[in-house]
């Protein structure tokens, strides 16, 4: 295979170009080199390399590039090549290996030969080049260094090369390890033999025998661990992380040991910053995939301080108070490190291990006269607020007022890390932190606290009045802006999670001074040009009146002129933060006091909002104005209403150039992957197999905050905006195939059917939903996150209600039966993983946490299984039940006596909804659920009773003659639950009124099974249903039934039942069970209209009634 001298020379020169620093040259060699043909690109590319008087950095790009091919192309390139070809290429490459002397251009050549063998290993696991195998044996035994390092290499990129050999020659592959990890004379041969072995642990981690036959390798690996960081080289340090993070159990036998290595690596200052990171990732990615095997080594978890010390790492810095840029932290830094890894620790190990043992460390911390420990203790505090919530809500009074002293530290970053305590505890303990000490504001205030102090005691407020009067005073340290923007920020923190009622009493001394701070820091910027604090006091004015809504009208007029200045002469470009976020301000603002007080004020502001709009395309993508004005703009839209419909041409093009970007995303290998940095915003995915998905999450955010515009536009505007519909659900509607924000899922799909396209007409209606169908189905079978997985699901569901009959073909249904068939397998499949836990020795209390956590999970998920099909039985009614007998044998396993209670209350569900919609056809899978469903009338659990009793209720309703025999069964037990003596305990309650409503419903549609006049004073006596509105709707209607044909019975002799009736009618207004507008009211306002014109009668009734009931009784009659 090959070309002529005068071709590669071209191509030798196409290579260098690709590596010019000159983008024009670089762009224009990548777009000639697409257009060669792959065929040809192998020729050339491997000519290159195989070319000894080729320069390195030529023969280089040329490996890269051939094994680029190979790993995104290789179905399109090799198998069209002859075969004598494809022998050709594999004999090059290994004896280009054998015969290449420059190290790196052999190594990448191993990545060619693990690329090329990895695709040629076929179906059934045969290695179709079986003289890589032979290779391998023959260089690992070689004397020659290099070709023994060749064979690690290719075995550590591929460690699946044997195929299904593997098993025939997994002796052979651990000797190999094992004698290439025990070579004394050549430290790189022991440390590429570790990473080998761990690329094979890592390949395997599902085989747990595997696994136990190679633990033996593991001191070796962590042996190598150890010497290879001292030779400045992490790779095999890496490899345990993996480890750590894949297959965790592998490193039980040897966990003392492993994590002694890492805390010794961690602890040594002579190491690079991250290796000793590195190794502190050891431990806590363990604490996050083996928590349960970590708690029990508490010996060696009691060392975590080594984070702490790790976070006192800090630089004096004489500038850092007055920074006027909020810097980003530095991730490299240990203390940050540190930080977060405190954080991920406190979550998976829990508070109960991590907070005892950490507590006392960080009091001592937080004594020591050093800065940088005072520092460190406050931020350790912040760390651990959401991993050790339970444990720290109990002592939350002590830690915050200790917190609050250090507000008053002469270190300004003891101030700042101080305010950051205080800010985080706001989040991680809302609303509880709020509630507890909202009160609680310094009594050591200042003279210009004074009048705080006595509003708050005029407002009954108690003892000390600390964290808001702590956060303003520290907001008054002018001397060091960096620490006044954290105290506005942690404010930020404090009122945005706190309820309206709590901020109230402190509002108007809190609004005072947040408006002489901002009126100080707003000449500031007119003379210094510092902005920072004037940002963060913004948002704080915003985060105020967005919490006390009407409340703040009083204060509008305080702020809106300085704000409204602000957005108009904030131009210059290092200004652009502040006026976005005065432009969120201004709208919050606009929102809480409503469009009374904020019309006069409406026409101007809206000018600016359209000055900066039309601006638009003039700013950079990554102008921070952009996000901001477009929550701005759909606040306007809430605040206007319909009058809002006139910018719509001018908002509607910049919002959707935003909801359109399209993120970057990538499949690399781990070497490209390497060359990609996550500072860059790009994030990653390990997929195993050496490969990796990247996804650039810039923009991602406004993206989604665009979408979520969109659908506030359509759901305020309606009608007015219909013209709009088709291209917002063309561009949305494919989303659903991406990761989007749960809670604006099932908006998209109901708000644009019905509030949008309805109103075109219903071809228009039938166009967009297929539209949408095909995406949401897919969607149901590929959605990896449950949280916006059942938000499909429930939208699915709902469109259908909406769409009814006819609304899915025949594609549709094919597709949805089996998803929901793999759902269903899903759930039974990961209860039997959660069994097998319980049976783990590492299983614990905590284990135990996170699989009813799990558990519930996938109970939510089949809560929305069975809502779809809801939706289809409602729908499609018997006609679908053919379809639906591929689902039938999983639904009847959901109801077995032995399955968890959530189970079979949800399949009695399903078998309800068939009952209620496909009648009489249900019967035919009587011999299913009659016995289960009977039996579950009397089981423990009350969400199973309740799921029993409304299927015999439907069953009278509507299950026809065949289900006659079941009601003679039935009414003795649903009379026993109900007259069991804690039935209408709050817990049962539910589940009583439906045994009650179903008793009614026997009785009124099949009063031939039942003694009627027996059950009849009985079932007066239970009424009226509390909780269940639909079910005390059904009660309400067969009463009226009862009574309007002077039923003997219920009225008793000589109307002596009706003082009773009255009660129960007067109850069921008063718990809202009776809705005035609704047909069964104005039956019982009738009865109660008959009753009134009988002097006598009518008095006797009302003197039976307290002052609420009379009430109701009065309120029925003037509204039904």
């Amino acid at each position: 295979i090959s070309a002529t001298m005068a071709e590669q020379q071209q191509f030798y020169l196409l290579l260098s170009n690709l590596m010019s620093p000159d983008n024009t040259v670089r762009k224009q060699s990548e777009e000639a080199y697409e257009t060669i043909p792959g065929q040809t690109k192998i020729t050339f590319l491997l000519q290159a390399i195989r070319d000894a008087s080729a320069a390195e950095e030529v023969k280089q790009m040329a490996a890269v590039l051939l094994r680029r091919l190979l790993s995104s192309s290789f179905e399109e390139v090799y198998p069209s090549l002859a075969i004598d070809v494809q022998t050709a290429i594999r004999t090059e490459l290994l004896a280009g290996i054998q015969s290449e002397g420059s190290s790196n251009i052999r190594k990448k050549v191993c990545d060619i030969a693990a690329e090329l063998s990895r695709n040629l290993i076929d179906d059934d696991g045969n290695n179709q080049w079986p003289e890589i195998l032979k290779f391998l044996f023959d260089s690992v035994n070689s004397q020659d260094v290099s070709l023994r390092e060749s064979a690690l290499h290719i075995f550590w990129n591929f460690p699946g090369i044997f195929g299904n050999q593997q098993q025939h020659y997994l002796e052979v592959i651990k000797r190999m390890l094992v004698q290439c990890m025990q070579d004394q004379e050549n430290p790189q041969i022991r440390t590429l033999a570790a990473r080998a072995a761990a690329s094979f642990v890592l390949s395997n981690e599902s085989n747990t025998a595997l696994l136990k036959h190679f633990s033996d390798l593991l001191p070796g690996i962590l042996q190598a661990v150890n010497e290879s960081c001292y030779r400045g080289d992490d790779s095999v340090l890496k490899s345990l992380v993996e480890i750590a993070d894949t297959a965790p159990k592998y490193l039980r036998p040897n966990l003392e040991a492993t994590l002694q290595l890492s805390l010794k690596l961690c602890a040594d200052t002579n190491l690079t910053n991250m290796q000793r990171q590195l190794a502190l990732e050891v431990i806590v990615t363990l604490s996050e995939t083996a928590a349960a095997m970590l708690r029990k080594h508490t010996n060696i978890v009691a060392q975590i301080p080594q984070m702490l010390s790790m976070m006192v790492d800090l630089e004096e810095d004489e500038e850092w108070a007055m920074a006027d840029e909020l810097e980003d932290d530095d991730f490299d830094s240990n203390a940050v490190a540190g930080e977060s890894a405190l954080d991920r620790i406190a979550c998976g190990l829990g508070g109960k291990i991590v907070l005892p043992m950490i507590k006392q460390h960080i009091m001592q911390m937080l004594q020591n006269p050093d800065w940088k420990y005072r520092h460190a203790g406050l931020m350790a505090l912040s760390a651990i607020g959401e991993g050790c919530h339970q444990q720290m809500e109990a002592i939350l009074s002590e830690i915050v007022s200790f917190v609050l002293l250090f507000c008053q530290d002469p270190h300004p970053r003891v101030r700042y890390a101080a305010c950051n305590a205080i800010g985080q505890m706001a989040t991680d303990f809302a609303p509880t932190f709020q509630k507890k000490f909202h009160d609680k504001v310094s009594n050591r205030s200042l003279n210009s606290f004074y009048s705080f102090v006595i509003a708050c005691l005029v407002h009954g407020c108690c003892l000390y009045l600390q964290v808001i009067s702590a956060l303003l005073q520290t907001m008054e340290d002018q001397s060091n802006p960096r620490v006044q923007a954290h105290a506005a920020a942690a404010l930020i923190n404090f009122t945005e999670d706190c309820p309206k009622t709590l901020l109230t009493p402190y509002l108007d001394s809190l609004v005072q001074h947040l408006h002489v701070i901002m009126v100080a820091k707003l000449q500031e910027l007119i003379q210094k040009g510092t902005k920072l604090v004037l940002e963060q006091v913004v948002t704080s004015i915003a985060s105020v009146a967005d919490t006390a809504e009407e409340k703040f009208v009083p204060y509008y007029d305080l702020f809106m002129p300085s704000l409204k200045h602000i957005v108009e002469n904030a131009v210059q470009k290092e200004l652009r933060l502040l006026r976005g976020k005065t432009i969120e301000c201004i709208s919050l603002i606009g929102l809480a006091v409503g469009k009374e007080k904020f019309m006069p004020d409406a026409s101007a502001v809206m000018q600016l909002l359209l000055k900066t709009q039309t601006d638009f395309n003039d700013l950079e993508d990554d102008d921070p104005q952009i996000s901001y004005m477009i929550s701005a703009w759909a606040r306007m839209c809430k605040i206007l209403g319909k009058e809002f419909q006139q910018y719509l041409p001018v908002v509607m093009g910049p919002l959707m150039k935003t909801a359109s970007i399209k993120p970057e995303v990538a499949l690399l290998d781990t070497q490209d992957m390497e060359n990609m940095s996550e500072d860059d915003g790009w994030e990653f995915v390990n997929l195993g197999d050496q490969q990796s998905f990247g996804i650039k999450t810039a923009g991602l955010e406004e993206k989604a905050t665009a979408c979520q515009m969109l659908v506030c536009y359509a759901k305020e505007l309606k009608e007015g905006f219909v013209e709009y519909t088709e291209q917002v659900v063309k561009l949305m509607v494919p989303l659903l195939k991406f990761y989007f924000h749960d809670d604006i899922l099932h908006e998209i799909t109901i708000t644009f059917l019905d509030r949008c396209a309805r109103v075109r007409g219903p071809e228009y209606l039938t166009q967009m939903w297929h539209f949408m169908c095909d995406a949401l189905i897919k969607s149901i079978g590929t959605e990896p996150d449950s949280d916006v997985l059942s938000e499909i699901m429930h939208s699915f569901a709902k469109c259908i209600e909406l769409m009814g009959d006819g609304c899915l073909n025949n594609e549709h249904f094919e597709e949805l039966g089996g998803i929901l068939k793999s759902k269903l397998e899903e759930h039974f499949k990961n209860q039997e993983v959660r069994q097998a836990k319980r049976q783990d020795e590492d299983y614990d209390e905590q284990v135990e946490e996170t699989l009813q956590d799990e558990d519930d999970n996938d109970v939510y998920i089949l809560t929305k299984v069975s809502d779809i099909l809801h939706s289809i039985f409602s729908s499609y009614r018997e006609k679908v039940l053919p379809w639906f007998e591929q689902l039938l044998q999983l639904i009847v396993n959901l109801i077995c006596p032995h399955r968890p209670w959530a189970d079979r209350q949800w399949g009695l569900c399903i078998f309800d909804d068939i009952i209620e919609h496909c009648s009489p056809s249900s019967f035919k899978y009587g011999e299913y659920f009659l016995r289960p469903m009977m039996q579950a009338l009397c089981d423990s659990s009350p969400e199973v009773r309740q799921a029993a009793a409304y299927g015999v209720g439907v069953m009278a309703q509507f299950g026809g003659e065949s289900y006659r025999p079941a009601f003679t069964e039935a009414v003795p037990l649903l009379v026993g639950v109900i007259q069991s003596p804690d039935s209408r305990a709050k817990e049962n309650a539910n589940a009583t009124e439906n045994c009650i409503s179903a008793v009614a419903k026997v009785m009124k549609y099949r009063p031939e099974c039942v003694n009627v006049t027996e059950i009849l004073p009985h079932w007066l006596s239970w009424l009226p249903l509390n909780e269940d509105k639909e079910e005390a709707v059904h009660t309400f209607t067969y009463l009226c039934d009862l009574i309007e044909s002077n039923n003997p019975i219920v009225l008793g002799p000589d109307n002596t039942n009706l003082p009773k009736i009255f009660i129960i009618i007067a109850d069921g207004v008063v718990n809202e069970s009776i809705k005035g507008e609704d047909g069964c009211s104005k039956r019982l306002a009738n009865v109660i209209r008959q009753v009134q014109v009988s002097g006598g009668l009518w008095t006797q009734c009302v003197s039976a009634l307290n002052e609420a009931q009379q009430k109701a009784i009065q309120d029925l009659l003037n509204t039904a």
